[in-house]
């Protein structure tokens, strides 16, 4: 079978869509699955994953939504694989060919405040669209299947839920490597409370004058936040803000790091703190559902993003505290649930329907 696949987010700084399609192909690679792939990007900066048999088809163009439905839509008619996978969100619409999106959250409907309002009516008309033509909608969690339906419209039995796997674990490390050291990681939009953070950070170091903060993601704030301003005020020279960093940096970090903080009060997922659990880091988040659906027990949550409860919630996850301990206790049978080997192997037998049916 030939698979075509939107591998824009592939190129540049991989995060968020682009690193879980990586990891689905770089399973697929190690499957040594007999169907052939080809990865359309708008650039030739793809590091295709061994074993994989996929060539790559350079798109010329921005990468943007005219690409998307113009020449990369002109190039699926040209090739007409048995199947277009689009892993972010929205789809070419004109392709000619079965269809299966992935869509892991719909902040952008259920929460239009937090865009501007052609951004998000940009996102909200594209992804209902997509998610109407294709033969099968993937979604990340439970959580985010309720909210496709609700916000979008699309039947649940046509939604699927595929979680993801957990990678980048360095848990092996000796726990004597730790510093007192808080991390964040993940695209930096206002819902995530990156200030509020800050501020939590520059309370504890009042009590804690050894402990740092590396803030790591690209600011996508709206309207603008300063952060770098922000964390000049909060505690100056004791926080490191970056706006990507490799994965061997990120291997580094989680390694090195105590406690890992997320305060996000919408996500279809949250991979980052699954990943700081997996790495033998108490994860400190907001009190909501899909938390507490991918996290469980392995989790200090928060009721209301308020610097006080955060501050107090940090100082237990760097320990030593029984807080700290019971996450910990608890992290391994959450993590069971989570496998990249698991989720590609279920996302391809969907495609494989989906090309069939």
């Amino acid at each position: 079978m030939r698979i075509g696949v939107d591998a824009r987010e592939l190129s540049g700084e991989a995060t968020g869509v682009g690193r879980y399609l990586r990891c689905l192909l770089h399973e697929w690679g190690l499957s040594g699955t007999a169907h052939q792939w080809t990865l359309y990007s708008h650039d030739g900066r793809l590091a295709v994953p061994p074993g994989l048999q996929a060539e790559v088809t350079i798109v010329p163009g921005k990468g943007n939504t005219g690409w998307e439905q113009g020449a990369l839509a002109r190039a699926v008619r040209r090739d007409q694989p048995d199947l277009f996978f689009a892993p972010g969100y929205t789809a070419p619409l004109l392709i000619g060919v079965p269809l299966v999106v992935v869509i892991h959250d719909v902040s952008f409907a259920a929460h239009p405040e937090w865009f501007g309002w052609r951004e998000g009516l940009r996102r909200r008309w594209l992804a209902r669209l997509a998610a109407m033509k294709a033969r099968a909608v993937i979604t990340v969690s439970e959580f985010s299947r309720g909210e496709i339906v609700q916000h979008l419209g699309i039947a649940a039995d046509r939604i699927r839920v595929i979680p993801h796997g957990v990678g980048l674990s360095t848990a092996a490390v000796s726990t004597a490597a730790r510093e007192p050291l808080v991390l964040f990681v993940g695209s930096i939009f206002n819902r995530r409370h990156v200030p509020t953070l800050l501020e939590a950070f520059a309370r504890l170091s009042q009590r804690r004058p050894d402990i740092r903060l590396e803030i790591v993601g690209a600011n996508r704030t709206h309207p603008r936040v300063d952060l770098h301003a922000l964390a000049a005020a909060a505690v100056p020279d004791r926080v490191q803000v970056r706006d990507w960093v490799d994965d061997e940096e990120l291997r580094s970090l989680y390694a090195r790091a105590s406690a890992f903080a997320f305060l996000s009060e919408y996500e279809g997922f949250g991979l980052t703190p699954l990943e700081a659990l997996a790495s033998g880091i108490p994860p400190v988040v907001l009190d909501t559902p899909v938390a507490r659906e991918v996290l469980a027990d392995a989790a200090l949550y928060v009721a209301t993003p308020e610097s006080t409860r955060v501050a107090e919630a940090l100082d237990a996850a760097l320990g030593p505290s029984a807080e700290r301990d019971r996450v910990l206790r608890a992290a391994p049978e959450v993590l069971a649930r989570y496998d990249w080997r698991r989720a590609a192997t279920a996302t391809l037998t969907l495609l494989e329907h989906a090309a069939k049916s």
